[in-house]
């Protein structure tokens, strides 16, 4: 069973700006483009910061205040970036960033844990290779039904617990997988159920597996009993 990889819903058409690109071309390209932020690149095409509109804002935020940064001023950083004028200067850095063969769920788990909506995608190399944000990862749910269903029949059911359509049928609306059929072992049913729910594009699994026989106490014993 794969999963759909960041490269696979990333957005390719992606523009970025050099280190030395100044302030008015990157409101400029921020506004052009309809994005909130723009990765920055070196000489080499790595990725080394973002810039967003929060970081452009701050020249607002602090408009006529004194240039100079006082030492013990908690807003240094942000009076800073207001008298910057190039990306160098502006931009967040070191950037997150996200490798293009790295899972949806990594994706997810690293803006998450970096408080922030989108992420740089770079190849094996560390070169830019687009960007992928909130809106691009829920791409996974647009596959349809049917792709879902074959998916559950073919990979899980099938291929993986060797259960034949005779026994469980799934069936699938809107992204919620319904399973239906009867199995051996009843300890069995949360394991189908738990990769039915791995599937890319799943929305919710409605369990509705039957068993000939519960092996969940003999399994409890011997778990117990073992050294």
């Amino acid at each position: 069973m794969s999963h759909w990889k960041v490269r696979d819903v990333m957005t390719t058409d992606v523009v970025s700006v050099a280190e030395d690109t100044g302030y008015k071309e990157i409101v400029d390209i921020l506004a052009e483009r309809g994005i909130s932020a723009v990765p920055v690149i070196d000489i080499a095409e790595h990725v080394v910061g973002v810039v967003s509109e929060a970081d452009l804002l701050h020249k607002i935020e602090f408009a006529g205040d004194e240039p100079a940064v006082r030492l013990f001023d908690r807003h240094r950083r942000e009076r800073r970036k207001a008298a910057a004028d190039t990306a160098r200067e502006l931009m967040t850095t070191p950037a997150v960033v996200i490798m293009d063969d790295a899972s949806i769920v990594e994706a997810v788990k690293r803006m998450e844990s970096a408080g922030v909506k989108r992420l740089p995608v770079v190849d094996d190399l560390g070169r830019a290779a687009g960007i992928v944000s909130r809106r691009d990862l829920l791409k996974v749910y647009l596959r349809s039904d049917t792709a879902i269903r074959d998916e559950i029949t073919g990979q899980v059911l099938r291929h993986m617990m060797w259960i034949g359509p005779d026994e469980v049928t799934a069936e699938a609306a809107e992204g919620v997988v319904t399973l239906t059929g009867q199995v051996e072992a009843k300890s069995t049913i949360p394991i189908v159920v738990r990769l039915t729910r791995a599937v890319d594009g799943v929305v919710d699994v409605v369990d509705k597996l039957t068993y000939r026989f519960d092996d969940t106490e003999e399994l409890r014993a011997r778990y117990t009993l073992s050294p």
